[in-house]
């Protein structure tokens, strides 16, 4: 992202949003989604923080809030660029803070072309494959050869080239590309071009200058149904607490990343953020809001295709040796501790298989799954439909309730040979062939399905012992209260057990492709019970030394990690917390017994540090910014730096620092590098590589959108990815025939009271009386035009789907004006399912949603879709099949409704078509 670590680690402590002047809380309702650390949100505002809450509804975050921004869902990059347009414009940027520590003086290509010279698309963009090629972003740079001094910058005949640090990069064809460069982002040049005074037309600066121009507060009111006073509010608030002395927090939850855009809103506050000089200091920051406890922990040791542990990528098939893969994805030259992956991954590979990894065998590399292409939960869908896989493991998950689409979800089930779910309760994903839509609809027939369905019962987590790893990269140990019941296992013993007997049946194997399975190291140690110790686990994960004089003793910190086998562990970022065999994760010094850092509680990684990036806490002369705001500081008389905090810059590494010629990663960071993890040391306002959909967030509207792009000819993100198909029909956006037939927005939401798809909280009496019936939120005025009663029935028809709820008439939901026309949108929470086995049921809001998806990180866009609302109950069995049907053919829906990239009715461009395969399935 460009000022993150990992996928989406929050930078600041929890608690540390107490530090806060301001807090903005925009795609999150923090009150009711994350409650316990919304604490620090009260707290900041007790000491006089000013707080914002930008959202379509009026929740129990606003109530608490200051002041309460409505907004269309899915036009945040507008409001967040006009913030961008407003800071420079009134010079209101943090100067010192933006001309030592991003990127803002650099020289990009001047091949590159923005959208605002192609109609909303970047230079480099392929029509036929709907991808970009980013060598006309990169940096000019400084060549190491004899080439004259007037020659260096990008020539037409190379134009964007890549530095040496990426020009064998194996990730950069877009092919699941999501967080394919790491914790460290991918490879740039060494030594760019600057232009000090930042006014070089071809300077970031400049660049981002004119990127935002247009982003203003009259096109907020026009794309967000923001109106001018509200967006002057919010402007004033920000920039008026950024600087020398204050601070601003922004937060986010699932309302920023489930869109096809997401990973660029998320940018553009990064952007934001480094503008106003808000990144590394208390009370600054940007907050990933985490949903419960490990959803940070499962990204970390990852349960994603695209990962291995410590955001180390995922190996492509074309990269055949571990020196390929290591070269792929850094540089020894480029600056940083992600120029040493190759330590993270010999580790990785020793911890996981031992003996077995050896430099002549390239560390078992071979032993590792490469990547031939996306293999999401999505391709993954759509490969169950067409019979391409036999098998499907549900952990955790409740796909039939949970996942866009609902009805694709159940129907790809049907077709599996088995599946196993692991839950506390018999979950819809569990029961859907005896008891799901598609039964009463006529769809499936349970004596036709051949899906062998085997249910193991899970422990819950007091059932268990282990860590959970937070919104604020903190582990923390959760002891075992007591044994769980029956059959009942943690995940821990039922992999391990399954592992086992894995290995038993394949023990006489000569087959090579077993010995990945037979050569992994599975010997752990077990209690009384038979399960694993996961203290040993934990230690596992930190690492240990293999040879010398430490052999066998707990590795302390992630400098300590080495590419030479004489190392181990399970996740680099996690090394320290098993320092000295003391579990960390377990530390509980009590709060009034520490300061605000909170060192002594839990552990965060890396290194146990609370904020990261804290070296920009300092000015480049290693002073606090401001009294009120230090942190960390360089210590003249130690010759070190100091601080309340860890310090996340090398210790030793004075300011004034110039870093040798030729050097490379950590030995590379100059004295004012606090970004330690970017191949440039310097926050990235303008990102040259990584990000597949631009190296600026422009808007775009959502795949189905009740207005045309204000901004731009180009109406979707060009490089969404897209699944059409007969089964999974978009709606027509405005301007386009059949667009009136769905004229409302919906969004999805969690509700307090209610846990995820439900599976932990539908079963429990005491909790399903709180919130019994799926129900819709509708403003007066949507009531009103549409014939609907206070606690009546309503019927919501999209392209894939009718579902039926209860009616909520509230002036929460605020009508806004926007791209001409009233837009109503309908609040939906997403906890209901159909099915037998919970103590209630209600059809479910994901049923109503599609498949497209963010080209960054593949997640499903279920902030935003299209909809028409009916007054009374949904038919029932094969009614409410023609009830959708006739709706898609009065629209005139086809899989290619919505679906095509280039959107620019002046642009001529080729491969409009569907590539060959995507024509859809009946």
């Amino acid at each position: 992202m460009g000022t993150s670590f990992g996928r989406g680690g929050a930078t600041q402590s929890l608690q540390d949003m107490a530090n806060a002047d301001c807090i903005v809380i925009q795609g999150s309702n923090m009150a009711e989604c994350h409650p316990v650390g919304f604490q620090w949100v009260s707290e900041a505002k007790a000491r006089g923080a000013r707080i914002i809450h930008v959202d379509p509804r009026f929740t129990r975050t606003t109530a608490i809030a200051d002041k309460h921004v409505p907004i269309r869902a899915g036009s945040d990059v507008v409001l967040l660029g006009a913030l961008i347009n407003y800071v420079l414009t009134h010079d209101l940027w943090f100067e010192e803070y933006v001309r030592a520590y991003t990127n803002a003086s650099f020289l990009i290509s001047e091949q590159f072309r923005d959208t605002e010279d192609l109609e909303g698309l970047f230079s480099g963009y392929d029509p036929s494959t709907g991808k970009y090629d980013p060598a006309s972003w990169a940096y000019q740079r400084e060549r190491r050869d004899s080439a004259p001094e007037d020659a260096q910058t990008d020539r037409p005949g190379d134009a964007g080239a890549p530095s040496d640090a990426s020009a064998h990069d194996g990730y950069g064809d877009g092919e699941a590309e999501g967080e394919s460069h790491g914790s460290g982002g991918p490879p740039a040049a060494s030594e760019p071009l600057r232009d000090e005074t930042l006014q070089d037309p071809s300077t970031v600066f400049q660049i981002l200058k004119r990127h935002y121009s247009r982003y203003t507060a009259e096109m907020v009111r026009e794309a967000c149904g923001i109106s001018e006073a509200d967006f002057e509010y919010l402007a004033r608030s920000i920039t008026e607490n950024s600087g020398r002395e204050r601070t601003t927090c922004f937060a986010y939850a699932v309302g920023w990343t489930q869109h096809t855009l997401g990973a660029q809103f998320i940018r553009t506050a990064s952007i934001l953020q480094l503008l106003l000089g808000n990144m590394g200091r208390p009370g600054g920051g940007i907050m990933a809001l985490r949903g419960h406890a490990s959803i940070q922990g499962s990204t970390d040791i990852p349960t994603l295709f695209n990962l291995l542990p410590g955001y180390l990528p995922m190996p492509k098939a074309e990269l055949e040796t571990v020196q390929d893969y290591i070269g792929a994805i850094a540089s020894k030259q480029q600056k940083g501790f992600w120029a040493n992956a190759d330590a993270y991954t010999v580790s990785l590979l020793k911890a996981w298989w031992g003996d077995a990894a050896q430099p002549d065998n390239d560390w078992a590399y071979d032993y590792l799954p490469r990547l031939t292409g996306a293999h999401g939960t999505y391709q993954t869908l759509t490969e169950m439909l067409a019979d391409e896989v036999e098998g499907y493991f549900i952990l955790g998950q409740n796909p039939a309730v949970g996942s866009a689409n609902g009805r694709m979800q159940r129907m790809a089930m049907s077709h599996l040979k088995w599946m196993v779910v692991r839950d506390f309760s018999l979950i819809e994903s569990a029961t859907w062939w005896k008891d799901g839509p598609e039964i009463d609809s006529g769809e499936l027939r349970t004596e036709e399905i051949d899906t062998e369905v085997f249910f193991f019962p899970a422990a819950t987590h007091v059932e268990k012992a282990g860590t959970f790893t937070q919104t604020q990269r903190l582990l923390q140990w959760r002891h075992q209260a007591v044994s769980p019941p029956g059959d009942c296992q943690s995940e821990l013993a039922f992999f391990y057990e399954l592992g086992l007997r894995i290995r038993e049946r394949l023990k006489d194997s000569g087959d090579p492709r077993d010995r990945p399975l037979l050569d992994l190291t599975w010997d752990y140690p077990v209690d009384d019970d038979g399960d694993p110790d996961a203290l040993a686990v934990l230690a596992e994960i930190n690492g240990r030394h293999l040879t010398g004089p430490d052999r066998g003793k707990p590795l302390s910190s992630y400098t300590q990690i080495k590419a030479d086998g004489s190392t181990e562990g399970g996740c680099w970022i996690y090394t320290g917390v098993y320092a000295d065999g003391v579990n960390h994760a377990a530390d509980r010094v009590p709060g009034q017994e520490q300061d605000e850092i909170a060192a002594k509680w839990g552990w965060a990684w890396p290194a146990n540090r609370r904020i990261l990036y804290n070296r920009a806490s300092a000015d480049p002369q290693g002073k606090p910014w401001s009294e009120r705001k230090k942190l960390v500081w360089w210590d003249e008389a130690a010759r070190k730096w100091t601080g309340d905090d860890i310090p996340d810059f090398p210790v030793d590494r004075a300011p004034g620092t110039e870093a040798p010629d030729g050097s490379g990663g950590p030995d590379a960071l100059d004295g004012d590098d606090p970004f330690i993890m970017q191949a440039d040391g310097k926050g990235w306002l303008f990102a040259p590589k990584g990000m597949v959909d631009g190296p600026l967030p422009a808007h775009y509207e959502p795949q189905e959108s009740p207005v045309r792009n204000p901004l731009y000819a180009q109406q979707p993100n060009a490089t969404r990815e897209l699944f059409p198909r007969w089964d999974n029909l978009t709606a027509a956006s405005r301007g386009v025939p059949g667009a009136e037939v769905y004229p409302y927005m919906f969004t999805t939401y969690r509700l307090t009271e209610q846990h995820t798809a439900g599976g932990m909280s539908r079963w429990l009496p005491y909790l399903a009386e709180l919130q019994p019936e799926m129900f819709c939120e509708v403003s007066p005025e949507l009531a009103a035009e549409r014939g609907l009663e206070q606690n009546g029935w309503a019927t919501l028809v999209s392209p894939r789907a009718a579902i039926e709820a209860k009616v909520l008439i509230t002036e929460r939901m605020t009508p806004l004006e926007s791209g001409g026309r009233t837009v109503h949108q309908i609040g939906l929470p997403y906890h209901w399912g159909v099915g037998r086995e919970a103590v209630v049921s209600g059809d479910a809001a994901n049923d109503l949603l599609g498949i497209t998806l963010d080209p960054n990180v593949h997640i499903q866009e279920s902030k935003v879709g299209l909809c028409d609302i009916r007054p009374g109950r949904r038919p029932r069995g094969a009614a409410l099949v023609d009830m959708v049907t006739e709706y898609q053919q009065r629209a005139g829906l086809t899989p290619q409704t919505g679906n095509e990239r280039v959107t620019d009715p002046a642009r001529e461009l080729p491969g409009r078509e569907l590539p060959a395969g995507e024509e859809g399935q009946g």
